[in-house]
């Protein structure tokens, strides 16, 4: 792409771009549990290669949906305002909430995603638990837990000890999640049992945790409150519900004890949680029971996080694929599948401004068919295409939109993305060289300029923070637009 043409992207792409937000609770009725499919990485920061937490995410859901990204600004509040939650009850508001980047899936209750300026990063995966007796109060808690912990917490742990108060004090009304928290510093894995009861354990520095729908957290020290965080009955529930005995069972583990077994023993999670070990290791053999997290043998940065969440099985005997070879409809459920909407991983970097050092990579649809951009959170907003009013599309809107003819247009990048992967999947062994070779150039580009830019942009905030952030924000919108480029140049190609 010329400097000209690059220019001219940029340009464009700024002079349409748009953001909305409601104060309102979205409208949530007609779309409860998402399938579980999603997935997670937690990079300790000794294990990383910036030296600071990272985290990524894939996340698994069914259409019809859209997926829209929103920078929401901080806010002051009015004193007595209330924040109410999808079952009735209702609390406080604070005085002022923080800033946060926010991916939202309209209708899906348990999808969404964020992280705010403190560099405080909050998502879930889906992991059943055996409860069947859930305490709740005034209705529960689901929706609003994440949001609050984005729009409250300066710190990992204090975004857990939140989350804690909240499910304590209305109950979880869902069967259970893992909900990753993260800051620069720590990344815990907040585990919520169905009523009110939970657990989380902070991943070593020096390791990453991998987590796909089932609980990953076994044996636990609750006296080791650098490490292990809990609601102060959890062991003594589980032994009067008949779950745990400590003289037959020996020492406490979390997910024997409290996960569904049939989401325990699903081949697609422990695979999908498998594939992952292994890349950071390149092991095969972890034992009968997989580790809450390993030691990697040498340190990730973005583009080995995202090589994770691109995964299939590549290499080994799980590897499968369709009659038009593609590997997203194989029998065996891989990591980057055709029900991944939306992919991230996040930077959280404490060593220059938040506003710089703090950058979500985004993509959506399948990550192996899709571009992962680059979003420093000091941006004033996302580009135009990157939120919609639609809501949620009916069944057939959705299908008009990712089966038409395909146009790759700016100003609908879910749309372009959903379609871009149907068509792709429908004559992959035919496509995907190309694709990946396009893939690979752009995101070649974003890499290689992410450190220059930054070292500018650095510089030039300490005294014109505007000025520093517009070069971010052009590398980030010029970019998108060669992303648009190459998908039609990829589809052109015979």
């Amino acid at each position: 792409m010329s400097k000209c043409k690059f220019l001219l992207s940029t340009l464009l792409i700024l002079a349409v771009s748009t953001v909305a937000f409601a104060d309102e609770l979205p409208h949530l009725a007609t779309i409860g549990e998402a399938p579980g499919g999603c997935f997670a990485v937690v990079v300790g920061k000794e294990a990383s290669v910036d030296g600071y937490v990272m985290v990524g995410h894939n996340e698994d859901d069914g259409p019809p949906l859209i997926v829209n990204h929103y920078k929401i600004d901080r806010r002051i509040h009015s004193p007595g305002e209330k924040v109410k939650l999808l079952g009735g009850g209702e609390l406080d508001q604070v005085e002022e909430t923080w800033a946060y980047i926010w991916s939202e899936i309209p209708g899906f209750v348990f999808s969404d995603s964020y992280v705010n300026e403190w560099g405080v990063c909050i998502t879930s995966d889906r992991c059943p638990s055996r409860e069947d007796r859930p305490e709740l109060t005034d209705g529960g808690i689901s929706y609003m837990l994440r949001r609050l912990v984005a729009e409250r917490a300066r710190t990992a742990r204090q975004g857990v000890l939140l989350a804690g108060e909240l499910v304590g004090r209305f109950g979880y009304d869902s069967s259970g999640r893992t909900y990753i928290i993260s800051d620069p510093e720590e990344g815990w894995l907040f585990c919520v049992v169905n009523g009110k009861r939970w657990l989380a354990q902070r991943v070593p520095d020096h390791e990453v945790a991998v987590i796909a729908n089932t609980y990953t957290v076994h044996q636990v020290d609750l006296e080791d409150h650098d490490y292990f965080l809990a609601s102060p009955d959890i062991i003594e529930y589980a032994v009067s519900r008949g779950w745990y005995d400590h003289e037959s069972d020996g020492e406490f583990d979390f997910a024997a004890v409290y996960s569904d077994p049939s989401a325990a023993s699903d081949p697609n999670n422990t695979g999908r949680q498998w594939a992952g070990l292994r890349y950071v290791t390149d092991s095969f053999d972890f034992g009968q029971k997989l580790p809450f997290s390993v030691k990697p043998n040498r340190k990730l940065d973005v583009p080995a996080v995202i090589r994770i969440l691109r995964d299939h099985y590549e290499g080994t005997e799980f590897y499968g694929f369709s009659s038009a070879g593609c590997p997203h409809q194989g029998s065996f459920g891989p990591i980057c599948g055709h029900s991944s909407q939306t992919s991230f991983v996040v930077q959280l970097r404490g060593d220059m401004p938040l506003d710089i050092g703090i950058v979500y990579w985004v993509c959506l649809a399948s990550p192996c068919l899709s571009f992962y951009h680059p979003f420093h959170f000091g941006i004033s907003k996302f580009p135009g295409g990157w939120a919609s009013d639609v809501g949620v599309p009916s069944e057939r809107s959705y299908r008009a939109w990712v089966e038409s003819l395909f146009h790759a247009d700016p100003l609908q990048v879910f749309w372009t993305y959903s379609n871009f992967r149907h068509k792709v999947e429908s004559e992959y062994g035919d496509k995907i060289t190309v694709v990946k070779a396009e893939i690979d150039e752009v995101e070649r580009r974003a890499f290689g300029m992410q450190k220059p830019l930054e070292e500018v942009a650095t510089r030039l905030y300490r005294t014109d923070r505007k000025a520093a952030m517009e070069i971010l924000s052009n590398y980030s919108n010029g970019l998108y637009l060669s992303a648009m480029e190459a998908i039609n140049s990829a589809l052109s190609e015979k």
